[in-house]
C-alpha cells in the first residue's frame, strides 16, 4: 500500500460474516475492520437459513458496533433447487427488518450448474419480483451466464429500483452491457490477482465512478498484493484498503477519491444511514 494509508471511511458491500471460518473472533473481524475504516459492511445472504444468519449478527452487533452491520437476504443460484413458494414467503418476512437492504445473493451460475438452470432463471425472476414488490436493490452473483442474466434483467430493470453485479470478473462486453442497464459494479481482490485479473485491470477505469462499489467477498478472494499474508489465507473487511489501492492504481486515480466516490455510491445504493 501507499505509505500514507487510507483513513477515508469505507464500505465493504459484501461480506460472508457468517461463514464457520468467522464464528470464533466476528467480534475481533468488526474492530480490525474499524481500525482499518472500514465503517459499515452488508453481510451476504446465500440461503435462507443464511440470510437469517446474518440478520442475527446485525443485530446482535448493534450495542458495541452501532450501524455497522446490514444484511441482504437472497437464494444463490447454486442453492436455486430448494427454493419454494414458501421460501419467498420467508425472505419477503426477513426483508421486514430495518437492517436488510438488498435482495440477494441471486443471479445466474453456469459453471457449475449445482442447481439446473431451468430452476436458476426461475429463481432468480422470482427474486427480481421480490425486489420489485418491495422496491429494494438487488445483489446479484453471475458466472458463466452473461447473455442470459442480461436478457432477464432487460425485462425488470424499469421496475427495480437498483442492482449490483457483485463480485464482477467479466469481459468488456459483458461490463458494458450491465452499465447499459444503469447497474453497479463490484469490485474485490480479484483484481489484485496478477494471474487472473489482468482482464479487470485493464476493464476498471471504465466504470463510472458512481457506479463502482468495493468488497472484499471475505473469507474469500484474499488479495494477492497484501504483505504479509495472514497464516489463515482467510480474507476479512480488514483488507478492503488493499483493494481499494489497485483500483487507484488501474485507474491512475488518487485513492482518497475512489475511497470518497464509492462510500458515498454505497451509501446512496444501499440507503445506509
Amino acid at each position: 500500500m501507499n505509505d500514507t494509508p487510507n483513513s477515508t471511511p469505507l464500505i465493504d458491500i459484501g461480506v460472508n460474516l457468517s461463514n464457520p471460518c468467522f464464528q470464533d473472533d466476528w467480534q475481533s473481524v468488526l474492530q480490525r475492520a474499524l481500525d482499518a475504516h472500514v465503517t459499515q459492511l452488508i453481510l451476504t445472504g446465500t440461503n435462507l437459513a443464511e440470510s437469517e444468519q446474518v440478520l442475527s449478527l446485525c443485530q446482535q452487533s448493534g450495542d458495541d458496533f452501532p450501524d455497522m452491520l446490514y444484511s441482504t437476504c437472497g437464494v444463490h443460484p447454486h442453492e436455486a433447487k430448494q427454493y419454494s413458494a414458501e421460501t419467498g414467503t420467508q425472505l419477503r418476512s426477513l426483508a421486514e427488518a430495518p437492517q436488510v437492504v438488498a435482495i440477494g445473493e441471486t443471479g445466474l451460475d453456469f459453471n457449475r450448474n449445482y442447481s439446473p438452470p431451468s430452476d436458476q432463471e426461475r429463481v432468480f425472476e422470482a427474486q427480481l419480483e421480490l425486489a420489485i414488490e418491495l422496491q429494494l436493490p438487488v445483489f446479484m452473483h453471475e458466472r458463466d451466464a452473461h447473455q442470459r442474466q442480461f436478457e432477464i434483467l432487460k425485462n425488470y430493470r424499469d421496475e427495480l429500483p437498483d442492482g449490483v453485479i457483485h463480485c464482477f470478473t467479466g469481459d468488456r462486453q459483458a461490463l458494458f452491457n450491465y452499465l447499459d442497464l444503469d447497474l453497479h459494479i463490484g469490485i474485490t481482490g480479484w483484481i489484485c490477482d496478477e494471474r487472473r485479473g489482468e482482464q479487470l485491470q485493464a476493464l476498471v477505469s471504465s466504470i463510472p465512478l458512481n457506479r463502482l462499489m468495493l468488497e472484499t467477498d471475505a473469507p474469500f478472494l484474499l488479495p494477492r498484493t497484501l504483505q504479509p499474508r495472514p497464516k489463515k489465507r482467510r480474507n476479512e473487511p480488514a483488507f478492503l484498503p488493499w483493494v481499494l489501492e489497485q483500483v487507484a492504481r488501474c485507474r491512475q486515480q488518487p485513492a482518497t477519491i475512489i475511497a470518497e466516490q464509492t462510500t458515498v455510491t454505497a451509501k446512496r445504493f444501499f440507503r445506509l444511514s
